[in-house]
């Protein structure tokens, strides 16, 4: 029988944040991809919009279930998402030289977004399977080490290496959180500093000159520079109010690159100012405290745990993107999560908002 309660603690704070975002970013890729080009094909920003009404539709639809049958079914749905990233390195689509998408029924999407909420409710389930150990030690965390390595490898394969990192940041956040001992901890990062040279080596040119660039964005202003010294440009030109809705010249002359993906918040920021960049991340930021509290308030762990891996998703690709526009990161291709345009980012994104608001409804069940 149905919960009256359920209706009682639906989760508006949480939906008006969505809507605001969504519509500041609906705005935002009409003007990034204005003027728009004599072609049959539908506008982007027009996209946006249906992806975001489907993206809506799988929130509500996360909302209808108990999530403790994710605990359940976690494992069979961290199969699939790497049976998807599979297919994705023998099938997938290839674009720009990357082998990311899959497409069914004339719609592509990319698995390595299915594979972040995925490794999520998998990790949540590892976890609170293992009741209230204190501190855990590198031995105790081979399995969830396996959980990441394997998708982050798929993905780097594709090559996707800024959704990998997120994977792992993603990750790392939910291992901090249930609490590793300290040595543990530190021998875990000596390990890292120890294999960046081993990484650098794996890496393709183009992102080894992204880096280098990063250190020394002089050294080619016109290459590998090039995406960043226009993404500054931008963001400082808007000053306090900025140039105005539809009047950014380095959006308009489309000096700026990737202006509807990547570097959308710098045709925010150049269009509508400090003011306009603030309110935005105002606004993430109050999702962030938000689903921080949802986690905070959940009754058992497990919903702890997937709340907070779901926070930590838009968390590390809002900050990541954020200060790789503004020159504090190398470009490592990571969108603004439920900001930039992406169909797939948008749905998964907002499955996992549904997640969010389903562990929000039924934290009075644990009282």
């Amino acid at each position: 029988m149905f919960d009256r309660r359920l209706i009682q603690n639906f989760d508006w704070v949480l939906l008006i944040l969505l809507v605001l975002i969504g519509i500041i970013s609906v705005v935002n890729l009409y003007s990034a991809t204005y003027p728009l080009k004599g072609s049959s094909h539908t506008p982007i920003f027009l996209k946006q919009v249906y992806w975001y009404l489907m993206g809506f539709a799988a929130l509500l639809l996360m909302t209808t279930f108990d999530y403790h049958l994710l605990e359940r079914l976690a494992y069979p749905i961290y199969v699939f998402s790497v049976v998807l990233l599979v297919l994705v390195l023998i099938v997938g689509d290839i674009r720009s030289g990357s082998q990311r998408w899959l497409s069914l029924g004339g719609i592509s999407f990319q698995p390595s977004e299915l594979a972040k909420i995925a490794l999520v409710i998998t990790l949540a389930k590892f976890f609170h399977g293992q009741g209230q150990l204190n501190e855990y030690r590198l031995r105790d965390l081979w399995q969830p080490f396996v959980f990441i390595a394997v998708p982050c490898l798929l993905i780097i394969k594709e090559p996707d290496l800024g959704t990998a990192l997120s994977l792992v940041v993603i990750s790392f956040s939910i291992i901090l959180f249930v609490k590793i001992r300290w040595t543990s901890l530190v021998i875990l990062i000596m390990t890292s500093v120890s294999a960046v040279p081993f990484v650098w080596l794996t890496l393709k040119e183009y992102q080894q000159r992204r880096i280098l660039t990063f250190l020394r964005p002089e050294m080619d202003p016109l290459g590998a520079g090039y995406h960043i010294n226009q993404s500054k440009i931008a963001i400082g030109s808007g000053l306090l109010w900025g140039k105005g809705f539809l009047k950014g010249t380095q959006t308009r002359l489309h000096f700026l690159p990737e202006q509807h993906t990547d570097f959308a918040f710098s045709v925010l920021a150049e269009e509508w100012g400090f003011i306009g960049s603030v309110t935005l991340l105002v606004l993430y930021l109050l999702l962030i405290m938000w689903g921080i509290n949802i986690a905070k308030n959940s009754k058992e762990k497990f919903g702890a745990l997937l709340a907070l891996g779901i926070v930590s998703i838009v968390f590390w690709q809002f900050a990541i993107n954020v200060s790789m526009v503004t020159g504090l990161l190398p470009v490592v291709g990571i969108p603004l999560v439920m900001f930039s345009y992406g169909g797939s980012s948008v749905l998964a994104s907002m499955a996992g908002m549904g997640l969010l608001m389903n562990i929000s409804m039924r934290r009075f069940m644990f009282q």
